[in-house]
């Protein structure tokens, strides 16, 4: 019995001891990289678990933009960013963020901790079971950046929600701003074999409990609000007590230099802006497009044109890039699909001044800045119809369209086709109902607003 005792508080002494080793180099570590940056010993630290942060997504401009703010508004806070991105530097980093977002950072306020151990949470690493295989890797990667440096709060910005019970268990005050949940009862009412759905009830009991460690939470749209809600009430949970409510912060879009764009002299360009990632699903704008062109050849004549701009995170985006070039010469559209990888801010913002069209084809997209962008430059959106551009942003504005919705590639080639044929006065309405919107409701004022009403500067305290 006493064996027993003994082996069921063995894990327990081994967490125990790993918190007071942890805590006992957070002294020096916090010694010497305040030192590094010439700040004083007062200085508190806010870290954000960020292992993609170079990638140049949506994700990241509200990273960055955050940061931004607390540097504005909170000088003496240092910013920390545990990060996979080992081959790049800190002033590289800075120099993409004010390229590919227009913000300028503070190298004096900011401090980069770079994990070596990324591959742990990227999903060709675990070809089956890749949820928890994933998980699990962003705990072991957690603990790689809590290894090296200890922060005063936490937030993780990139869903890995399972970071978060590791942090708490150093007393370390956490956060999380959630893009896309994991896991939801939506999604598994999805499942039909009922191995996989055993396994999506349990991972998201776990998913639950983990998330409901966080203090704060914001998510970035009405529709993953209602999600994150249903996980967090997840059974045998009930009621509301103890549990985080979350808020939504819609997520920065930069649009003071796209609304300073001109609405008329549109050319005959389509054009997409995401990265290169599977549930973007590029491969449905090019089936679009080849439905247009059977449908209607005159916009051959028109030399009409698919523009995709996308950030490539590594050779598995590249590879997908390649998968689509293949796809358009197979289709024979080739001719008219252009693809521009890791585009700088200032050729964005000339290709949005040119297009006519902007498409987002991912089903359920969680929010969708790119929509967001195309409407503060007048271009106008066709999006797929569900998620946040459905629930959020390609909405009604004083009772008018201001944008169109599809779901397969010959209903988005048709919508497509009826932007596209909009009478002068209407194409310009419509243009200027979206931008109108777009500037209104989705500036950065309003994120920063939204930041600082969830209380975040509390986790300082």
């Amino acid at each position: 019995m006493a064996g027993l005792l003994l082996f069921s508080l063995l894990p327990l002494s081994v967490i125990l001891l790993c918190v007071l080793h942890l805590r006992g180099r957070s002294f020096n570590q916090h010694k010497a990289v305040l030192n590094s940056l010439s700040l004083p010993p007062s200085t508190q630290t806010f870290a954000f678990f960020h292992p993609y942060c170079n990638a140049g997504g949506g994700g990241e401009r509200v990273l960055w933009t955050a940061i931004a703010y607390i540097q504005r508004t909170r000088p003496e806070v240092l910013c920390v960013v545990y990060t996979g991105d080992v081959s790049a530097t800190k002033s590289s980093i800075l120099a993409k963020v004010e390229s590919r977002f227009s913000i300028t950072l503070s190298p004096a306020t900011l401090h980069f901790v770079f994990l070596t151990r990324r591959v742990l949470v990227e999903d060709s690493t675990y070809p089956h079971f890749t949820l928890i295989g994933q998980s699990l890797g962003s705990v072991a990667l957690v603990a790689e950046a809590l290894s090296l440096f200890v922060p005063d709060a936490y937030m993780d910005t990139m869903g890995y929600a399972f970071t978060l019970p590791v942090v708490r268990l150093l007393g370390i005050p956490a956060a999380a701003y959630v893009h896309y949940p994991t896991v939801s009862p939506p999604m598994i009412s999805r499942v039909t074999r009922r191995a996989k759905l055993i396994y999506y009830h349990a991972f998201m009991l776990l998913y639950a409990l983990a998330l409901r460690r966080a203090r704060i939470i914001m998510v970035n749209s009405s529709w993953t609000k209602k999600h994150v809600d249903a996980v967090l009430a997840y059974p045998p949970f009930g009621g509301r007590w103890g549990i985080p409510r979350p808020r939504v912060v819609y997520p920065s879009c930069d649009t003071r230099e796209m609304a300073r764009l001109p609405l008329d002299g549109r050319e005959r360009v389509i054009l997409s802006i995401a990265q290169f990632r599977p549930e973007k699903d590029h491969a449905k704008q090019i089936r679009a497009l080849h439905e247009l062109l059977k449908e209607h050849p005159d916009y051959v004549q028109q030399g009409i044109q698919l523009v995709m701009i996308g950030g490539c995170r590594n050779a598995d985006d590249e590879a997908r890039v390649e998968v689509l070039r293949k796809l358009a010469s197979d289709l024979g559209v080739e001719p008219h699909v252009r693809f521009i990888l890791n585009a700088p801010f200032p050729d964005m913002l000339a290709w949005l001044r040119r297009a006519s069209v902007g498409l987002n084809t991912m089903l359920d997209e969680h929010f969708g800045i790119n929509v967001v962008e195309f409407m503060a430059a007048g271009v106008i959106p066709i999006v797929h119809a569900s998620g946040g551009p459905l629930e959020d942003i390609v909405v009604e504005f004083q009772g008018q369209q201001t944008g169109y919705h599809a779901t397969t590639p010959a209903e988005f080639a048709s919508r497509i086709h009826e932007a596209l044929s909009l009478a002068a006065d209407e194409d310009l309405a419509i243009r200027q109902r979206a931008r109108t919107w777009a500037v209104q409701r989705f500036s950065e004022a309003e994120f920063e607003a939204g930041w600082e009403a969830s209380a975040w500067s509390k986790l300082l305290v």
